[in-house]
């Protein structure tokens, strides 16, 4: 019998083992007169079901297979969890592996954050990342690890920590997550950006804001969905309020606008962002103010003037090289400086976004920051404008390496949420989040307690900011300045060596660096 047929015949076979099942269970039942009926409230509803999956046409492993076939969608639902918790190693787990996500629980509850019996990563294999030490080292203040925000052309200059908490909107994440971010924030000195879903009473419990302002315009829009000047205004006054940032795109869905799931778009969110509530909200691509260089850089001074001078500045992540050197050569004829770029990289997360934008759009973080420091020194315009880097920065070394590629600052979005007690079951969009940071379901974000979590939050970023101290005192940085890329190396191969001096910054004449000289000649 060929493989087709015995699978043919399987469905037929399950079926009339169940069948004989039931009429043994009756039969015997009768003729012995014992109450085993019982038993057919177990084998009569298999046999039902057995009959509708051989008669059901949208699954062939449930047709040729009843029954039984549901235990590999079964299996299929959990996989997640089963690599997760016993079968990836410690380094294997993505985005985000067991040992990135350990040091962020364990910062957060300021339990023991050393490691024993030496590295687990292979410093022979290619990527492989460090930084050179110092036989002399140095002593430096925790303080010091702030930034200034804002040009000549700003009038609220804004002193930044290094590390702040990246954009995530209310209606992505719970009320209680977003409230236990702001007051961690407030307990740590740090800023909280508010992602581009409007401003809560959830973002306004004392910690700093950067408002963030996407291709929807929510908290700032009129009726027709349109960017209102006077709504911006009266939320920009709002003394929380330090720095204004308005979102070109994001690595995670690189030219796509922002997406709220049905689920998620409740009464309370849809009025705050001036939509239908129960509807998924898609927010366009662009932006309907402006379509070119010039009219981006207006708009931001714009901003900066109904803000009343506070910082304003854009995020984008890299895609066409000459479109971001149109807007640099815009910002120079034009005189309008911003005061920051984010560089968000491809690597960057998000609660949903479709796979092809996810997985092949984008440029990632490193080359994206490298690019960008180098454009703003041919264009003399990086004593003006200040970069804010975001994509996976989780520990010290994480922001030690973005810092020395021409960063002044960073974002960190999912380390925050892991600090809130997230457990990366990869399951934002599906209002399913299991310990309330990504849901609007009350059953499951009123387990998240912003009393607790809140202090989680500020004792990761101290801890952080503890151990970056460390480093830099260990590389004999002495302030934010010193921290350049030639101290740190990656692995090209089996035999060589790089560091990111030279990975990024060689000096080649690309194409993209031949227009840097047509445009300034």
């Amino acid at each position: 019998m060929s493989q087709l047929q015995k699978k043919a015949s399987a469905s037929n076979m399950i079926a009339g083992m169940l069948m004989i099942i039931n009429i043994v269970i009756i039969g015997f039942a009768y003729t012995h007169n014992q109450n085993l009926y019982w038993w057919l409230l177990l084998s009569l509803p298999l046999l039902l079901l057995c009959i509708w999956d051989m008669n059901q046409k949208n699954h062939a492993i449930l047709k040729n297979f009843p029954v039984i076939g549901h235990l590999r969608y079964l299996l299929e639902s959990i996989r997640p969890e089963l690599r997760q918790y016993f079968f990836e190693t410690d380094l294997d787990g993505k985005p985000f592996n067991r040992r990135q996500r350990s040091v962020v629980y364990q910062r957060s509850k300021n339990e023991k954050q050393t490691v024993a019996f030496g590295m687990q990563a292979d410093p022979t294999k290619p990527g492989y990342e460090w930084a050179a030490h110092s036989v002399y080292p140095v002593r430096i203040d925790k303080n010091d690890l702030r930034v200034w925000f804002g040009n000549g052309q700003c009038m609220q200059p804004y002193h930044a920590s290094i590390y702040n908490i990246g954009a995530m909107s209310y209606g992505a994440l719970s009320k209680t997550a977003i409230a236990s971010l702001n007051e961690g924030a407030k307990l740590g000195g740090f800023a909280h950006n508010t992602g581009e879903g409007g401003i809560s009473d959830y973002h306004l419990k004392g910690g700093d804001l950067i408002w963030q302002i996407g291709t929807g315009y929510f908290g700032c829009r009129d009726q027709q969905g349109n960017f209102s000047a006077m709504a911006f205004r009266k939320q920009a006054l709002n003394p929380a309020i330090k720095m204004i940032e308005l979102k070109l795109s994001q690595g995670a869905k690189p030219g796509h606008g922002g997406i709220l799931p049905a689920k998620k778009n409740t009464p309370e969110i849809a009025a705050i962002r001036q939509v239908v509530a129960g509807t998924a909200v898609h927010s366009p691509g662009a932006h309907s103010v402006f379509d070119s260089p010039e009219g981006l850089v207006e708009f931001l001074q714009l901003l900066r003037e109904l803000s009343d001078g506070k910082p304003v500045g854009f995020k984008i992540c890299i895609g066409d090289r000459e479109e971001f050197i149109d807007i640099c050569h815009a910002i120079k004829t034009t005189g309008l400086i911003p005061d920051f770029i984010t560089v968000d990289g491809a690597e960057g997360g998000t609660g949903a976004a479709p796979l092809e934008f996810t997985d092949s759009l984008g440029m990632p973080l490193y080359d994206a920051i490298a690019f960008v420091k180098q454009t703003l020194d041919n264009y003399d315009l990086s004593g003006s404008i200040k970069i804010i880097a975001a994509g996976k920065i989780i520990t010290g070394f994480d922001i030690l390496k973005v810092l020395a590629l021409g960063a002044s600052a960073c974002y960190s979005a999912r380390g925050m949420m892991m600090a809130l007690g997230c457990i990366q079951a990869l399951i934002c969009d599906t209002d399913r989040c299991p310990v309330g940071v990504a849901t609007q379901n009350p059953d499951l974000y009123k387990g998240l307690d912003p009393q607790v979590k809140k202090v989680r939050v500020a004792n990761f970023h101290a801890n952080t900011m503890g151990a970056t101290k460390e480093l830099m005192e260990a590389c004999g940085f002495a302030d934010l300045r010193s921290i350049v890329p030639s101290k740190f190396f990656r692995r090209i191969n089996e035999y060589q060596v790089k560091n990111f001096e030279q990975i990024y910054f060689s000096g080649k004449q690309n194409n993209w660096q031949q227009k840097y000289a047509s445009q300034l000649n």
